[in-house]
This record gives structure tokens, sequence and C-alpha cells, in this order.
């Protein structure tokens, strides 16, 4: 409670002092405001331009090094994407010399075959062939169930 009593006597002898200081102040301060405009608009400029070089510089450095990716991208190849709808693809990939057919849905991913041989190589262009051959494996692996859509 003297902590209480002797800051109020501390800032009631200080109160007129500080009163005194800033109506001091006030004129200094509205004589020098158009050059301080400037500086800080020139400063926000300098830092905006720093912070952009920097993202700048940054988004060099990952594109440099190859992206965000494992490093290891040899391993999976990604032979062929069919999308089937706006947000449904079936994807032939290729892992270890075998050639998987996927199903990506955006909740899941699902093996819909794995090929004995490959259908096609990674390297050479897909043609309409590779089109007849996923087709016909379609056909072979679920029946009937794509044989609806052969008509339209």
């Amino acid at each position: 409670m003297a902590r209480k009593g002797l800051a109020g006597v501390i800032l009631t002898l200080l109160t007129p002092a500080l009163a005194t200081a800033q109506e001091q102040e006030a004129p200094a301060r509205e004589a020098t405001s158009a050059p301080d405009t400037l500086v800080t608009m020139l400063t926000l400029g300098v830092g905006l331009l720093a912070v952009l070089a920097l993202i700048f510089g940054c988004a060099w450095i990952v594109r440099r090094m190859g992206g965000m990716s494992g490093g290891n991208t040899r391993a999976i190849k990604v032979v062929s994407v069919m999308p089937m709808g706006t947000r449904e693809r079936i994807a032939l990939i290729e892992v270890g010399g075998t050639q998987i057919l996927v199903g990506v849905t955006p909740s899941t991913i699902r093996t819909l075959h794995v090929f004995d041989e490959p259908v096609v190589s990674a390297g050479e262009p897909v043609s309409g062939d590779f089109a007849r051959k996923l087709q016909g494996m379609i056909g072979k692996s679920w029946g009937s169930g794509s044989s609806s859509k052969e008509g339209t």
C-alpha cells in the first residue's frame, strides 16, 4: 500500500513537467511533418521491395533445387492419366518395372489392375492403342459393367 502511495506522489509531481514537455514538442512536430512523411514512405517502399526480393529469391532457390519433391522421382513414373469425370481419373503408373492401373478420386486411390507385362512404355507417346487396350482390360476384368457405356 505504501508503494501505491509513493507512486501516486511521484506521478503527481511529474505530471506538470510532462505536460510542459509535450506542449514544447508540438510546434516542432508540426514543422517537421512533411519530411517525416517522405522518410516514412521511402522506408516503407524499401521494406516492401526487400520482402518482394526475399519472396522471389526463395522461389528461385526452390525451383533451382527441383521443387519440394522427395528427391528420388525416378522410382515412380506416371505413364498416362485419363480423366473419367470432373474430379476422377485413371492413372497408369510404373513402379520398379511393374505397371499398375489406379483409380484416383478426391478421397481415395485404389488399385484397379496390376499388369504382368508393360502395356505402354514410359518414354513413348500415348496413342489411341492404349485406350483400346485399357477398354479391353476393363471389359475383361469387370464383365458387362462398362458395356452399357459403349453405345454412347
